[in-house]
């Protein structure tokens, strides 16, 4: 017997869903009553998803989102599947937020909408649930692109395609993650936005250049000049050598183009050099591979 939905394209059958999450109550200020296509499930039998695209929620927000569920009730049911590791409860596929919320409510149950999801059309949902809600910090948005490339196989064409972002945007989103754990947490608690981070993958010292950039409150363009010039004095033994802005833009260009750091490095005084590839996994050492080879085929044409 064939997998069920193994070829149901990216986000294929959102729409439905979102038709779901989306639905105005006829009364807000109603107490909440299920929908035909609802039920009313005790709030312990819910569980979370373990590969859930946002690992931060904003306590402050929770706070206020419980206050008013104590006095109008969810008004949005939360959307579920049967949980594949305890029978006869349920995995939240959208609406984490609302469950949190209605823990910190007290709430005893909580209205779902029960689907029968694989586990990649889950995390497809939860992805582009929050990213069309704009609800995802820069560092889960691009974990989530990662794992959809990297857990599931898609490319970058086919997430362009269902996602409306372009090829250079989720490359450029996903080298975030070559920077510092550090530094991401400073994108996560929003001391760092996006724009400056990106200015600082290509750095050596970007955790300490991005501590200055939050420090002086510096602009992206400033980032890109400090990031330039560099800031951290050369070893003793090491001769420092300063990159012309070309090659940096280069190295910018190739990075976002295979999702993985390059290094150009010309030798003095000569038209040669090394260029070097850093690739995190075997998976993306096989991209890169089969990418070289299709390229090198093609120009043998």
């Amino acid at each position: 017997m064939a997998k069920k939905n193994e070829k149901r394209g990216l986000g294929r059958g959102l729409s439905a869903l979102m038709a779901d999450i989306n639905e105005p109550a006829t009364n807000a200020d109603a107490p909440t009553q299920p929908r035909s296509s609802e039920r009313l499930v005790p709030i312990t039998q819910v569980h979370a998803n373990p590969d859930q695209p946002r690992r931060s929620f904003d306590h402050v927000e929770l706070r206020d989102l419980a206050k008013s569920i104590r006095t109008k009730g969810i008004i949005q049911p939360l959307i579920v599947r049967p949980d594949p590791n305890n029978k006869g409860d349920f995995q939240i596929v959208a609406g984490e937020r609302r469950w949190r919320a209605a823990q910190t409510a007290r709430l005893d149950v909580v209205p779902v909408v029960l689907r029968d999801l694989n586990d990649v059309e889950v995390l497809e949902i939860g992805i582009i649930e929050n990213i069309q809600r704009a609800d995802l910090n820069p560092v889960d948005e691009a974990n989530g692109y990662h794992q959809l490339m990297e857990k599931f196989g898609h490319t970058q064409e086919k997430l362009s395609e269902a996602l409306g972002k372009s090829r250079s945007y989720l490359a450029n989103s996903m080298r975030l993650l070559n920077l510092p754990s550090a530094v991401q947490d400073m994108m996560i608690d929003g001391r760092l936005t996006a724009g400056h981070a990106r200015a600082l993958v290509p750095a050596d010292n970007a955790l300490t250049l991005a501590k200055q950039v939050v420090e002086k409150g510096l602009s992206v363009r400033q980032t890109e000049a400090l990031v330039k010039r560099g800031d951290v004095p050369p070893k003793k033994s090491a001769r420092k050598t300063e990159k012309d802005s070309d090659t940096v833009s280069l190295e910018t260009d190739l990075s976002a183009n295979l999702g993985m750091k390059v290094n150009i490095a010309h030798k003095d005084g000569s038209e040669t050099g090394v260029v070097s590839i850093s690739y995190k996994s075997f998976d993306e050492l096989d991209a890169l591979c089969q990418l070289l080879s299709a390229t090198r085929a093609a120009g043998s044409k």
